[in-house]
């Protein structure tokens, strides 16, 4: 006999419902919501023969599948996001980070923890848990360069290089994500517990797992891939020639994103990973300036032309946030203003301003020009 809490559940708790079923990974349930269509609540009707049916699920997940309450309690988890006050977001709700969708295995859904910035540039910065105080320093002062420009800092929260990168978003009142290989109530690691506080109170806090996850092997290689796949671009501090930042730096590049490595001393172990990265196509930088122009960079086409945005002004612009807009209409009509004069005229926050932007300047709306005055193109 079924059980009630099966009975009950929404459209909406069976997002909760899949994501949590032990051993059903993206890939999967991909091919599930490709086979049955976007409701996630057709899935679990579905019967054991439909289920099997789909590639890459046995009887095992099927059964699963069929009796999910028997391995997830719905209402703990539902009192656990009210008790956190955590958002569970879908991957088609409008605030799902869009940059993931790229990606070959998106979550279905992430738990968020504070105020969300993913609309924000997004740089990763990554490197090892065993580093120097060079590698911190730099992490450091290259994390609070870019957060000071309105660039969203992204990391694992891990010791070393990742808690440095955190830490300087947060001196300059930047904005900073931390993704978590555990459930979203979980410190780890512990000595962290202040960090992971402040990223609560003024970034955000970000798990694919359910509360009370434990991480373990399989959990921050998945934590990695949401990492590098959220950004337009990884940076990598330090690190080994096995370390783990080498893997999530690959895969970043083959989703298609910018990647970027510290240089370091050739006598020390921890920088043998980034060089080998260079040797292998990544960019060398040394600053966050370095960077920011590696982005604006990256978005020209190729070749002399310049793109003529007056063909396609008017359907760009609709896409407009209310904050791009304001900002936009600020500059018409020839306008050349500083980031505190636009701050001025429109009552927005100077950190929204400088965030928009620089969103503006790499969508080639606007220029910067050599004096730190904005132009539109």
């Amino acid at each position: 006999m079924e059980s009630k809490q099966k009975h009950s559940s929404s459209e909406e708790d069976a997002w909760i419902i899949l994501n949590g079923i032990p051993h059903l990974g993206p890939v999967t349930l991909r091919r599930l919501f490709d086979h049955f269509g976007p409701d996630p609540s057709t899935i679990l009707s579905a019967s054991e023969r439909e289920l099997t049916g789909v590639e890459g699920v046995g009887p095992k997940i099927a059964r699963a599948i069929r009796a999910w309450d028997e391995h997830f309690d719905l209402e703990r988890e539902k009192r656990s996001i009210a008790k956190h006050n955590a958002r569970f977001i879908r991957q088609t709700d409008p605030d799902y980070p869009a940059p993931l969708l790229e990606i070959y295995d998106p979550p279905i859904g992430l738990y968020s923890l504070g105020e969300m910035c993913f609309r924000d540039p997004s740089v990763a910065i990554i490197g090892s848990r065993r580093t120097t105080l060079y590698g911190l320093r730099t992490a450091k002062e290259i994390a609070a360069g870019l957060a000071r420009r309105g660039i969203c800092i992204v990391s694992g929260l891990a010791r070393g290089i990742d808690a440095a990168a955190h830490e300087g978003a947060l001196e300059v009142g930047g904005r900073t994500i931390a993704v978590l290989g555990n459930g979203a109530d979980i410190v780890y690691p512990p000595e962290n517990l202040e960090l992971f506080q402040q990223i609560r109170a003024e970034g955000t806090i970000l798990s694919e797992f359910p509360f009370g996850y434990r991480a373990n092997r399989q959990t921050f290689p998945m934590r990695n891939r949401i990492v590098a796949g959220m950004c337009q671009a990884i940076l990598v501090v330090e690190t080994d020639i096995s370390g783990g930042s080498l893997i999530t730096a690959r895969f970043a590049g083959e989703q298609g994103r910018q990647v970027m490595a510290i240089p370091g001393r050739i006598d020390q172990s921890t920088s043998a990973g980034c060089h080998q990265l260079i040797r292998d196509g990544a960019t060398l930088v040394t600053s966050a300036d370095e960077i920011l122009e590696e982005l604006r960079v990256g978005e020209l086409p190729l070749g002399d032309a310049q793109p003529q945005r007056s063909e396609t002004s008017s359907a760009d612009l609709s896409d407009l946030t209310p904050d791009e807009t304001t900002i936009m209409e600020t500059l018409q009509g020839g306008e050349i203003l500083h980031p505190d004069q636009i701050a001025n005229a429109t009552s927005l926050p100077s950190s929204t301003v400088n965030s928009t932007l620089l969103l503006l300047e790499l969508r080639r709306f606007v220029r910067k020009r050599g004096d730190g005055r904005f132009e539109t193109r």
